[in-house]
């Protein structure tokens, strides 16, 4: 199979879908790689070091849309690269449809097979491929809610660790999940006063065991949610449904009960943000100001620190693409019930349920695609 990795062009996102050491597995397998030149900039990977892995370096990301059967991305593909999408092609990146409607219609009138890396499931429950993002994005989350915080960027001035005889910040992390447990692993460790919030009692439990006294544990009802937040320095958001919006659990007239200069770090983002006042911004403009609280609501946070989200994203999204490109997509999706979780958009059709349902498309289940 020939495959393309274009070079990113969302804002500031300076990860690649393909690391030279990827390259060269997928042509150690009999295929052709195609890297936009320069793609690997972002992590230091030069066009040499994939000619040395066997690649092949093409001038324009055109050449690649238009002649690989399977593009390789990180990110959703902008509206450019949308229109270079064709029939036959399989797109293997991060999706986040729910909250797109745009991205989904392009997909749809595209005729692409779109397999989402958050939808791909494990053989617990789990999203696998979306794990070491949320690792990255709820450790970054606290360090920029800590930056943000400073009076200079707008925040209450407030040192997260606290110094001798003066109390730490507060810290509110709503969701016990991959990114509340590695956002409050930060934030236990800065010295703050952790509060982590969830439904599920066995994730409480289980945070709970792990920092004994150095974080709390609160059921997440609306009454524990207000007084959290409303008493927070700094609240992370890390909310997650599969493949769905996420809900919008913080609304505009809690932020009216907040301590002016508190700080809201919308993990979520991707799924449409877990706050009522999100919107997404970017890493040139990461935060914005409403009624004295700032949001920080960056989509693509773990593109910060490209070479470290690069090589963990590769480790867990270059099997499935070997086994894409050895067998063919419509054989590894019957072969792995997992990988075909990830099928989002195949030829005009919603094939993954959240998102049919989100915005309101016919479900197409994949034993009608595959036949």
């Amino acid at each position: 199979m020939r495959v393309g990795c274009p070079k990113e062009i969302k804002n500031h996102e300076y990860r690649v879908g393909l690391t030279p050491e990827s390259a060269r597995e997928l042509v150690a397998q009999g295929n052709e790689v195609w890297i936009e030149t320069q793609a690997g900039a972002g992590i230091d990977a030069t066009d040499d070091q994939y000619v040395e892995a066997g690649a092949k370096i093409v001038d324009t990301p055109d050449e690649i849309f238009a002649e690989c059967e399977m593009i390789v991305k990180v990110k959703e593909p902008q509206a450019i690269e949308r229109a270079k999408l064709r029939v036959d092609q399989i797109l293997y990146t991060y999706l986040h449809l729910a909250p797109d409607p745009e991205q989904t219609v392009d997909l749809m009138n595209s005729g692409v097979t779109a397999i989402a890396y958050e939808t791909v499931t494990g053989p617990r429950g789990q999203l696998p491929l979306l794990k070491p993002m949320s690792q990255v994005a709820g450790r970054m989350s606290v360090q920029a809610g800590a930056s943000a915080l400073e009076k200079a960027h707008g925040g209450r001035g407030v040192l997260l660790g606290g110094v001798p005889g003066v109390m730490p910040g507060k810290v509110a992390v709503i969701g016990g999940g991959v990114v509340g447990f590695n956002a409050a692993q930060m934030a236990v460790g800065l010295g703050a006063d952790v509060t982590i919030l969830d439904r599920d009692p066995e994730v409480l439990e289980k945070v709970g065991t792990f920092f004994e006294a150095r974080a709390s544990t609160r059921f997440s009802n609306r009454a524990n949610l207000y007084d959290a937040v409303t008493q927070a320095d700094l609240v992370i958001g890390a909310v997650l449904i599969p493949g769905a919006a996420a809900p919008k659990l913080v609304t505009r007239e809690m932020l009216g009960d907040m301590q002016n200069g508190a700080v809201l770090v919308d993990v979520a983002i991707d799924q449409g943000g877990c706050f009522e006042t999100s919107k997404p911004t970017t890493h040139a403009e990461p935060t914005y100001v409403i009624d004295d609280i700032v949001h920080y609501c960056v989509a693509n946070m773990p593109g910060a620190v490209a070479r470290t989200s690069t090589y963990a994203l590769n480790n867990v999204t270059l099997p499935h693409a070997l086994r894409i490109a050895r067998m063919g997509w419509k054989e590894a999706l019957r072969a792995d019930e997992h990988l075909a979780a990830g099928l989002n958009v195949h030829k005009g059709k919603v094939t993954y349920k959240a998102v049919a349902d989100e915005l309101g498309y016919e479900y197409r289940s994949l034993e009608d695609v595959l036949g």
